[in-house]
């Protein structure tokens, strides 16, 4: 019987692994071509402005590992569950088997003290139970209830060994769902982890002139101060007719604003940018799947200009991104590592597609 054994394997394999290494190649050669410096000549110090652009690049790429991360989490839960329900029935078919093995095993050993142990009978005790029915059809009849008990037995066999090779099989797939899960979040820790070296290359005052510009603005742009996170999040002055469903959702979102940013998490005290917008719609009574990927397909369709509040909104290219519109041109949503969920222009970012639960 297969047992729950954690892999040795590898983290970093397959896609996952070159992401985070070329995330952490490209922040240390920002880093290390801003700190040479030029024979005679003052090392040259980057610009406020140069280290965003770096730094909202590497929050993306971290941002669509978590999507990869969230989906791998999910199936993995889910595989787990099957590959438990799995072993539980085959340790349930195995008790019943051997229960019929000793109930057998009696009629055996009464034959046998008078001398009259059916042919089929000792083929069943002694033969693979794959072997018994293919050979048991040459041999005298026997009487009904023993044969009875012989067919359950076969039958029980034939399950048993059916249900340990599903398990087997899901134990495989939960292993391979484990290594996702390790990649992505090793791609995500090592584009964290080069923003913040892009950051340290920024002096007090640079970091004080960008965090004012990015005040009130995108929160890709919002840089953590050392050993803090930004508060974004001050409520614009919003005034739409929201009602039913949406407004539950709506009236949840905004309940969450302050709350940090963590990949991964679905709350009820720190959220991701979909692990946000499932809860939203949850409190309203409406199931949504995990990540941006899958619910961008869970609803209709709308274009931006058909906005109303509680629709989703996803942002970039690869949907890696996801918010909660609240009217008036304004979003609720989690940002990224070092920040928290906050209102945001809707137009703040590249919108890729919007649905309505």
């Amino acid at each position: 019987m297969a047992s729950h054994r954690k892999p040795r394997t590898n983290p970093l394999s397959g896609p996952a692994a070159r992401t985070a290494a070329t995330m952490a190649a490209a922040a240390a050669a920002s880093v290390g071509i801003l700190a040479q410096a030029q024979p005679g000549h003052a090392a040259p110090r980057p610009t406020p402005q140069q280290v965003k652009a770096q730094v909202d690049a590497l929050y993306q790429q971290a941002e669509k590992a978590t999507q990869d991360y969230d989906g791998a989490a999910e199936r993995t839960a889910e595989l787990t569950r099957q590959a438990s329900n799995l072993q539980d029935q085959a340790a349930r078919t195995d008790s019943r088997l051997n229960d019929l093995r000793t109930r057998l095993g009696q009629v055996a050993a009464a034959q046998y003290a008078t001398g009259t142990m059916d042919p089929q009978l000792q083929l069943l005790m002694s033969a693979h139970p794959d072997d018994y029915l293919r050979q048991a059809g040459t041999l005298q009849q026997v009487s009904a209830a023993e044969a009875e008990l012989m067919r359950q037995y076969s039958s029980q066999a034939t399950t048993l060994h059916a249900q340990e090779a599903a398990a087997r099989a899901k134990l495989v797939q939960l292993q391979a769902e484990q290594r996702r899960l390790a990649a992505a979040k090793a791609t995500i820790q090592a584009g964290l982890a080069a923003a913040q070296q892009l950051l340290a290359t920024l002096d007090a005052e640079a970091r004080q002139t960008l965090q004012a510009a990015s005040a009130g603005g995108s929160p890709q742009t919002q840089v953590p101060a050392q050993g803090g996170s930004t508060q974004g999040g001050s409520a614009p002055v919003v005034n739409v007719p929201v009602s039913g469903r949406a407004a539950a959702a709506v009236a949840f979102a905004r309940a969450q604003l302050g709350k940090p940013y963590v990949w991964g998490a679905t709350g009820p005290n720190s959220f991701d940018c979909s692990g946000l917008t499932q809860a939203a719609w949850r409190a309203a009574g409406v199931s949504l799947p995990r990540t941006t990927y899958e619910q961008i397909n869970a609803g209709t369709r709308i274009a931006v200009s058909q906005l109303q509040p509680g629709d989703l909104v996803f942002y970039y290219a690869g949907v890696s991104h996801v918010a909660i519109y609240v009217g008036g041109g304004e979003i609720i949503h989690a940002p990224h590592p070092g920040a928290s969920v906050e209102y945001a222009p809707l137009h703040e970012m590249p919108i890729s597609g919007a649905v309505r639960p």
